[in-house]
Formats: C-alpha cells, structure tokens, sequence
C-alpha cells in the first residue's frame, strides 16, 4: 500500500472509532488530529469535509461488519444455520464487540437528519445491505430446498433486524446480554419455523 493509501486508512480507522463510540455531531475534526496525529490539512487533503469523512467512515466500519459476518456464516453447511451463525453474530456486539463503540448501524441511525445527507444516505445503504443479506442467503436456502417456499422473506428480513438493534439497544442500556439473547432464542425459533 502506498503512502497516502495508509495515511487515509488510518484516519477512517481511527476516526470511525471515534464517530462509533463519541457520536457523530459529537466528535470534532481537532478529536481526529488528536486520535491520528495528523493535521487539519492532511485529513481534508483525503477527504472533501467532516461530511465525506463520516460517510466514508461508516462505510469502513459497516464493511467492517459485514466482513465478519461473512467469516462467521462462511463454514456453515446450510442457509438455516448461516441464519443463525449470522443473528449470533450480533451478541457479540454486548459482551466484546469486534469494533468499539458496537453495532455501526444502530449509533448512526440516532444522527442521521436532513442535516446530513451524505450520511443518511451511507446509513441507508448499510441497512439495505444488511437487509439484501438477508434475503439472499434466504433465497438461497429456498433455491436449495432447506427453507420453505413460502416464507414471507421481505417481512422475515424486516422483523429480524428491527428485532436485533433493538435488543442490541435493550442490552446495551441495561448492560447485559439477556434481551438479545431473547430475541436470538425468538428469532432461531423462527428459523426452525422456516426450515423443511
């Protein structure tokens, strides 16, 4: 990796951290020059302004997750056990999240307004590719006959995730994991439900 290739990772890591444990409107540009150790000038030298860097951002960090989801699911033999390998995957983000501050998705969505629409449109796209996910590895276990044709797999998709960032938010306040690990007992209920 060449020079500026390292110097613009290591701002969106660092400054990705900041944003996910902080808060968004919360973390200031001099917090980034602190975290990085890097000028004013050289962050925007990489990026446009704090709004490019946010987006980008939570993208690093949503690609992130969805890197370890799919090391998760990747040696599970069938659609109904990615699912659930998958879903288990979000408890982790109570006792040891893989990235600090926790689920990615469920911080931004608090700060996404009409005042950043670059963002808003960077937590849209996560939540849909999160939800594309879903579907797709659903798809796949109908296609391979080990889930039933019927499922209603838009409305599975919606509820599941509704169902994990709000567990998520539950465990986190409360500071334990025995409301995710509910609805991940609900939601492997639902699987069961789902498979031939």
């Amino acid at each position: 990796m060449r020079q500026p290739e390292v110097t613009k990772a290591k701002i969106l890591k660092l400054s990705g951290q900041l944003f996910n444990t902080q808060g968004y409107k919360a973390t200031s540009i001099g917090d980034i020059t602190k975290a990085t150790r890097l000028t004013k000038g050289a962050i925007y030298r990489h990026f446009k302004n704090k709004n490019h860097l946010e987006k980008e951002a939570l993208r690093f960090l949503s690609d992130t997750m969805f890197s370890h989801i799919r090391a998760s699911i990747k040696a599970q033999p069938s659609a109904p056990l990615k699912l659930k390998m998958a879903f288990r995957y979000f408890e982790t983000y109570i006792t040891n999240p893989p990235i600090p501050g926790g689920c990615p998705l469920l911080n931004v969505a608090p700060e996404v307004d009409d005042a950043n629409p670059l963002l808003r449109k960077q937590a849209m796209a996560v939540l849909e590719l999160l939800r594309t996910s879903l579907l797709q590895l659903v798809d796949n276990g109908i296609r391979y006959g080990q889930l039933r044709p019927r499922v209603d797999k838009k409305a599975f998709a919606s509820v599941s995730i509704a169902l994990l960032e709000g567990a998520i938010m539950m465990s986190k306040l409360k500071g334990d994991n025995k409301d995710i690990r509910t609805a991940l007992k609900h939601l492997e209920k639902m699987i069961d439900e789902m498979t031939v």
